[in-house]
């Protein structure tokens, strides 16, 4: 199947939603790899305040490029989802609806997928000039001082996604 949503819309299609759909994903997205993730998970542990409402957000796992002159963003390819494996399911847990990557997942993170009733879906590796084309909004939101590793909030719009990892446990992945 093939959905055309709207961030909003994923947590009432998740249970819909399976592994191998096509998802045309609009919306409002925030960008977060290893060290961004390090920081909000500190920040939950602490009570502190979060760069964004973890409550049905998307994150897409990029460090996007500087955007060249009249683009919104340079290249936003995906980065390898396992390297935030140890902070998603406290982040899912906390009302993450979707992340947004490349590879496998280990069974905790497939665990809290399901548990939370959320999806992981994948993106083209290796074509983040592409991808841009579908972002035409970039404003870093917190954690300036990574570079490109900072909190970024994207606007997408038809973005070209995969299900890998739907609610029902539901994994492209699996190889039985």
């Amino acid at each position: 199947m093939e959905y055309v949503l709207n961030v909003n819309e994923l947590r009432e299609y998740a249970d819909r939603l399976r592994a191998g759909d096509r998802v045309v994903l609009s919306g409002t997205v925030y960008t977060s790899r290893d060290a961004a993730h390090k920081r909000i998970v500190a920040s939950i542990e602490k009570g502190e305040a979060l760069p964004y409402d973890l409550k049905d957000a998307a994150i897409y796992y990029a460090g996007p490029t500087p955007a060249p002159e009249g683009l919104a963003i340079g290249s936003c390819g995906p980065t390898t989802s396992s390297r935030m494996d140890v902070f998603s399911p406290l982040l899912l847990d906390n009302g993450v609806v979707a992340m947004i990557g490349k590879g496998e997942r280990n069974k905790a993170v497939c665990d809290a997928i399901v548990r939370n009733k959320a999806v992981y879906l994948c993106a083209i590796g290796g074509a983040g000039a592409l991808a841009s084309k579908c972002i035409t909004s970039c404003e870093v939101i917190a954690y300036d001082d990574l570079g490109c590793e900072s909190v970024k909030k994207l606007n997408f719009e038809n973005f070209p996604l995969t299900v890998a990892i739907d609610c029902n446990g539901g994994n492209i992945y699996n190889r039985n």
